[in-house]
């Protein structure tokens, strides 16, 4: 088998509506390339045909292949565990429900023969998506920018192209809730974007509910920030002193024997619930934080394959 240029992840998750489409416009594109390639889809334990179709692909196309986890291991740690068995010079990671059009993948290709280390696809318009998951998503990446000192781009997901080196320096990372397109941005590296209209997803329905998108989103800020505890810090600081002050008022009333509204416990009980709901807020941050770092330390592996499907013996060295 020839030395491959480029390998292309395509990670998998109950995607049998989509997949004997992404496989004809995936092959279309990438042998007009007129070089050296390899597909690797991901299967992150589909509970539909995925796998058996990937299979059958893979039987039929030599340049396919496919890895099946033993369970639903996340998107973030799928696309993981393609770049550790990607041999290619270049590694393009696309999903397979084709919003992000493989089209674009000649004009990353371009950019990266410049020179580019990071090509990533840069959203200007999205279509079919709701006004609710458009707005949430901007409004993200801009609180993402402003807690970190990492830029991560704005309107920019995990679809693009990395240079091997930028890959194998990833793949050093071992942090275990993987937040990859942040991580490539903290690498660094020559990076540029090319843009493209996002289309509606082809079939079936959207892998990323409000609960993964949320989840991914803290991943991202506890990854990158620790401005959270310092918010929690501050606003310890204030309420402490905000009832240093209502304490003071409180005395300086009874000396100069100042009557107010009789007590209530109305009033009472919307305090106490407000300074408890502040705390318990502080604690779940911080419980985030040590959650995470209990991930890490217990040093269980980021997936289990369950299967391999074509030939992987060109597979680079990849996590131990």
């Amino acid at each position: 088998m020839s030395k491959v240029i480029h390998s292309v992840l395509v990670p998998l998750y109950n995607e049998q509506e989509v997949l004997l489409e992404t496989y004809h416009r995936l092959k279309n594109i990438m042998d007009s390339t007129n070089e050296p390639y390899e597909v690797i889809m991901i299967n992150d334990g589909s509970r539909d045909l995925t796998a058996s179709m990937a299979k059958d692909i893979c039987r039929d196309d030599s340049n396919f292949k496919l890895l099946n986890f033993s369970r639903n291991f996340g998107h973030q740690t799928a696309i993981t565990a393609g770049m550790d068995y990607a041999s290619g010079q270049s590694i393009i990671v696309i999903d397979a429900d084709l919003q992000d059009p493989p089209e674009i993948i000649p004009a990353m290709i371009a950019k990266w023969k410049e020179g580019y280390e990071v090509v990533y696809g840069k959203r200007i318009s999205r279509k079919g998506e709701t006004f609710f998951k458009t707005f949430t998503a901007r409004m993200f990446y801009r609180t993402l920018n402003k807690l970190t000192d990492v830029k991560i781009p704005t309107d920019v997901g995990d679809f693009r192209l990395i240079d091997s080196k930028v890959k194998d320096a990833l793949l050093r990372i071992p942090e275990h809730n993987r937040y990859v397109r942040g991580l490539i941005s903290w690498l660094g590296f020559k990076q540029t974007a090319v843009e493209f209209i996002r289309e509606p997803r082809f079939a079936g329905e959207t892998k990323y509910p409000l609960s993964k998108m949320i989840k991914l989103a803290v991943d991202g800020i506890t990854s990158f920030s620790y401005k959270p505890l310092k918010f929690s810090v501050g606003i310890g600081v204030f309420l402490s002193v905000s009832s240093l002050i209502f304490a003071l008022v409180v005395i300086i009333m009874r000396i100069f024997d100042i009557t107010t509204m009789e007590p209530g416990w109305a009033s009472l009980m919307v305090v106490m619930l407000f300074f408890f709901g502040v705390v318990l807020v502080m604690l779940g941050i911080i419980g985030e934080y040590i959650g995470r770092v209990f991930e890490e330390v217990k040093g269980r592996p980021l997936y289990i394959i369950s299967e391999e499907v074509g030939d992987f013996s060109n597979k680079a060295p990849g996590r131990k």
